[in-house]
């Protein structure tokens, strides 16, 4: 590098220094996502070890993930919280998560004719991963941990296209058809036995703004979901005082910011006309 280029750079190094804020100049999370994703990976393996990358076995996979989950949490919590309540919280709950992830095959096969078998949807369905991943994440996310939650369902959401926030409270047997572009809000509660397509949204309606012009945060902004309910692909559904009762049927581009009483169905307005004339091309 000559010294021109070297007087430059320096500068530009000093300025970008000037540029950072607080936040910036806080922890350094260097490596902190690449670790966080191999804690999801390894703890998924220890919940299905057939389906791993490689042979490993449920043991070694708990043991390797204890060791990347109290890195990471050493990183991200104050100094004065040890992270062992949250490593004993994540290990007591991986049975319940096992429990409730084999609803959630069961549901996928029996919900979609193209499945052939629980392993086909383990290793070939994105919705799987996404839902595993959230349901670890829950865990973390209601021990209070922060950031690494987050970590973990943005890592699902970049592999599958599903979007589901740690702070979701999901029910039983629930299926994601296809998947890409399902959102699903921090606060969105569902039920048991639902079944969604793709591109469905569970988002908020709009943003409670305090006194001092900042968005309030920590209040339900997104629909409650019951039992049994199927909403089909590109439906949006938002708001947290929305409320979809048990049974159901939300159909495909749907547009709703309202409640609906238990066992309606819900269509959008289509409007049918004669189809174009079309001429063979000379």
């Amino acid at each position: 590098m000559n010294q021109p280029d070297f007087i430059f750079l320096h500068d530009t190094v000093q300025a970008l220094e000037r540029a950072e804020t607080d936040g910036d100049r806080g922890r350094d999370f260097c490596g902190l996502r690449e670790q966080v994703e191999r804690l999801t990976d390894l703890l998924i393996v220890s919940l299905f070890p057939r389906h791993a990358p490689r042979r490993m076995s449920r043991a070694e996979s708990l043991v390797q993930a204890v060791e990347v989950l109290r890195a990471s949490l050493s990183t991200v919590l104050p100094p004065e919280r040890s992270g062992e309540d949250a490593v004993r919280a994540l290990l007591e709950s991986l049975p319940e998560v096992q429990r409730q992830l084999q609803t959630d095959l069961e549901a996928a096969y029996r919900g979609d004719p193209a499945a052939q078998s629980l392993d086909e949807i383990q290793i070939c369905y994105p919705a799987f991963t996404a839902i595993a991943t959230y349901r670890l994440a829950h865990v973390l996310y209601g021990a209070g941990v922060p950031l690494l939650p987050r970590i973990m369902t943005e890592y699902a959401h970049r592999l599958t296209g599903i979007d589901i926030h740690p702070g979701a409270v999901i029910g039983d047997s629930f299926f994601i058809d296809h998947g890409t572009g399902v959102v699903i809000g921090e606060t969105t509660v569902i039920g048991r036995q639902v079944k969604l397509y793709q591109h469905v949204t569970l988002g908020a309606k709009s943003f409670e703004v305090g006194p001092d012009g900042r968005l309030v945060k920590g209040i339900k902004r997104h629909p409650q979901i019951g039992d049994r309910v199927v909403i089909y692909s590109g439906a949006t559904i938002l708001g947290g005082e929305t409320l979809i009762g048990d049974d159901c049927v939300i159909g495909g581009s749907v547009w709703l910011t309202h409640s609906v009483p238990a066992g309606k169905m819900v269509l959008a307005r289509s409007t049918v006309t004669d189809a174009p004339i079309t001429r063979d091309v000379k």
